[in-house]
């Protein structure tokens, strides 16, 4: 018996498409339980899940109060049937054989989790070069989930993910403290416990890049500022790559003000040192066809490294001086 879990909200644009993915995956549909935590969607969402419920014995609505991923997730692992619990995206759609992938992964290796990489595609110049930007190593480092070329191995996190309903019983679950970056922190603790998190480019799904620039700064600064929540609690998780972006903030800022100050050299060889290794990095990856998003690739690489950074800043200042005032006053 397996079960999909699926935080959703306003998803109504995407939800048919996602669950007709889903629906003709080749597992058995007699051990398969569908369960969507919909956080009080606005738009259409809730009206098409009722046409597809009524179709299909196996899926089932539930509510989610609290609205966040973490809740919804909880809500579902104490709820569902199955050995098995999958975590899926009502932004994705999935290819026919990704459950029965996960399964035998699940099943046949040593491992917690199991996940694949996280391709993005748009349907515009604009998510297109999304699409392009955050599946690439010079936005993603060295984040194996994003790529979706890389061999299977073992990681520190993937994109959604899968796990036996035992192991996140024994570590509690979700951490319902964390709006963002909640799967990063689950997955520490189930490696802290000495399980292995497994990445195979079996697992095949496509997302649904953010519809637009404001949307991906804000979805960047937020990932940014919950990390620190995370190291807050997990000093040990940082890897390197994490830094890349503040450090680059840090050494712009400093270099900003000595330009002011009429040291300029500083400023131009930070920026020349960017646009080159952004170049080295932009045409090794894109072909002739793509050429054409090269500008917008620019603009968004260097927009995700300074809002992701200076979320990373942000979070400094809350989680380690006003939270931790916030938390006094309570008490």
């Amino acid at each position: 018996m397996i079960s999909i879990i699926m935080p959703c909200y306003n998803e109504a644009e995407y939800i048919s498409q996602c669950l007709d993915s889903i629906i003709h995956n080749i597992y058995p549909k007699e051990n398969l339980e569908i369960l969507i935590y919909d956080g009080g969607s606005k738009d259409e969402t809730l009206e098409l899940l009722n046409g597809y419920k009524n179709k299909y014995q196996c899926l089932k609505i539930k509510h989610n109060p609290k609205k966040i991923q973490s809740a919804a997730m909880n809500l579902g692992i104490k709820e569902a049937r199955g050995d098995i619990i999958i975590r899926m995206d009502a932004h994705t759609f999935y290819d026919k054989d990704y459950i029965s992938q996960i399964v035998s992964l699940l099943t046949n290796a040593d491992v917690v989790n199991v996940g694949g990489p996280q391709v993005g595609i748009g349907n515009s110049y604009v998510t297109n070069s999304i699409a392009i930007a955050v599946s690439s190593p010079f936005v993603a480092g060295n984040a194996a989930y994003r790529f979706e070329k890389i061999k299977e191995r073992f990681v520190d996190t993937v994109y959604l993910g899968a796990w036996w309903k035992k192991d996140l019983l024994e570590i509690g679950g979700f951490d319902e403290s964390f709006v963002i970056n909640e799967d990063y922190e689950l997955n520490y603790r189930l490696r802290a416990k000495g399980g292995k998190i497994l990445f195979s480019p079996k697992v095949k799904s496509k997302y649904f890049v953010r519809a637009s620039f404001i949307k991906l700064i804000k979805q960047y600064f937020r990932y940014g500022f919950w990390k620190i929540k995370t190291l807050k609690k997990h000093p040990k998780s940082l890897v390197l790559r994490q830094l890349a972006a503040p450090i680059f903030v840090l050494a712009l800022i400093f270099s900003m003000a000595l330009f002011f100050l009429g040291f300029s050299y500083l400023f131009w060889g930070i920026s020349l040192v960017y646009i080159f290794t952004f170049l080295l990095f932009a045409f090794k990856i894109l072909n002739n066809k793509e050429l054409k998003y090269l500008p917008m690739f620019f603009i968004l690489a260097f927009s995700i490294h300074l809002s992701w950074g200076l979320g990373f800043f942000c979070g400094i200042i809350y989680w380690f001086l006003l939270h931790r005032k916030e938390r006094k006053g309570i008490a």
